[in-house]
C-alpha cells in the first residue's frame, strides 16, 4: 500500500483501522459484516440470473412463439423449405401435427409441422442486399 505506519499512527485513535495484507494500516476501512456479505453475495445471484433471463431464455421463447405462429399459418399452396433443405408444396393437412407435402415429381410425403422451418419466401436471400457480390459491381463498372 501507499500508506505507511507513520501516517497512519498520527490518525485520532477513534477512526477504526485495519491492517492490509501487505501490513500497512488502513485508515477508516472495516470488515463487512455477515449479513453485509450475504447481501452483497445475493445481489450479485440476482444480477447473474437477471442477465441469464434477458441475454439467453427471453430471445428464445420469443422465437419458439413465433416460428409456433408461422407453423400455425401454413395451409394448402404454401410453399415451404423443410429442416432438411428440401423444398415443397403443402397438399394437404394431414392432422394438427402432419402435413402433406407434395416435392415435385409425384414424390409426396408426410412431414412433421416442427420439421418445417419456414416459408421458402422467407428463406430466400433478398436480391442485391448481400455486401460481397462482386459481380453487380463488375457490371457497374464496365457500363461506366
Amino acid at each position: 500500500m501507499l500508506i505507511n505506519s507513520a501516517w497512519a499512527a498520527s490518525e485520532p485513535a477513534t477512526t477504526a483501522t485495519t491492517a492490509a495484507p501487505s501490513g500497512a494500516v488502513v485508515p477508516g476501512a472495516h470488515a463487512p459484516s455477515p449479513g453485509e456479505t450475504f447481501a452483497m453475495n445475493m445481489a450479485l445471484v440476482l444480477l447473474l440470473v437477471a442477465m441469464f433471463y434477458l441475454l439467453l431464455i427471453r430471445p428464445q421463447q420469443k422465437r419458439f412463439k413465433e416460428h409456433a405462429n408461422m407453423l400455425s399459418k401454413l395451409d394448402k399452396g404454401t410453399k415451404i423449405v423443410t429442416q432438411g433443405g428440401l423444398v415443397g408444396v403443402i397438399d394437404k393437412d394431414v392432422s394438427e401435427h402432419e402435413v402433406l407435402v407434395d416435392f415435385g415429381n409425384g414424390l409426396k410425403m408426410t412431414v412433421m409441422r416442427s420439421a418445417i422451418m419456414g416459408r421458402y419466401e422467407d428463406a430466400l436471400p433478398k436480391a442485391g442486399k448481400a455486401s460481397n457480390d462482386d459481380k453487380k459491381t463488375a457490371q457497374d463498372k464496365a457500363k461506366k
